[in-house]
């Protein structure tokens, strides 16, 4: 079929004739499928883009100029902005930079980091008022997470006499800090 064969039928089309259109199918389905299957690379996906630009031919047809330009190239036209419109469609929308101001910042402000820092000075000065190995018990236990069996084996106390002098050392430090 020579381009204008298929203008004729564009323009007929355009005046709603079915059997122009359904001759108009034949003559360029397989080749505006081949557009949307090479964008879409999914035949499923292309099936239905096809059916979807056979419909925009039906309802656009009047807006064909007919011209020296070919009228396939205007087919395909269609086919490959409609493809690349589902494309589109699929990805998930862009979220707005003003959704950023609602994220948390998960770490602490300067007052909280100010705050913290006094505290853990003040933290420190009633470790030290600790015995030396009440003390290195409690930063072994709380700061180095170390076990209860570890301590106790590290300076050579029985098990309970170590649970017995960190609650002490914790009982010391909270009337210590809230001094």
């Amino acid at each position: 079929m020579v381009p204008q064969d298929i203008s004729k039928l564009i323009v007929r089309t355009s005046m709603k004739d079915r059997a122009a259109f359904d001759l108009l199918y034949k003559q360029t389905s397989a080749k505006l499928f081949g557009v949307c299957l090479r964008v879409l690379r999914d035949r499923g996906d292309a099936e239905e883009a096809l059916q979807e630009v056979f419909v925009k031919i039906w309802t656009k047809a009047d807006r064909f100029a007919v011209s020296d330009l070919s009228p396939i190239s205007w087919l395909v036209a269609i086919a490959r902005n409609h493809a690349i419109d589902r494309i589109r469609a699929r990805r998930s929308p862009s979220v707005n930079i003003d959704t950023a101001l609602d994220v948390a910042d998960p770490t602490p402000g300067p007052e909280a980091m100010a705050v913290a820092g006094g505290e853990t000075e003040r933290i420190h000065h009633c470790l030290d008022e600790l015995e030396k190995d009440r003390a290195a018990a409690v930063r072994g236990a709380y700061l180095s997470g170390e076990s209860y069996a570890e301590l106790a084996e590290r300076f050579k106390v029985p098990l309970n006499t170590m649970r017995t002098w960190l609650r002490r050392s914790l009982l010391k430090l909270r009337e210590c800090l809230e001094r």
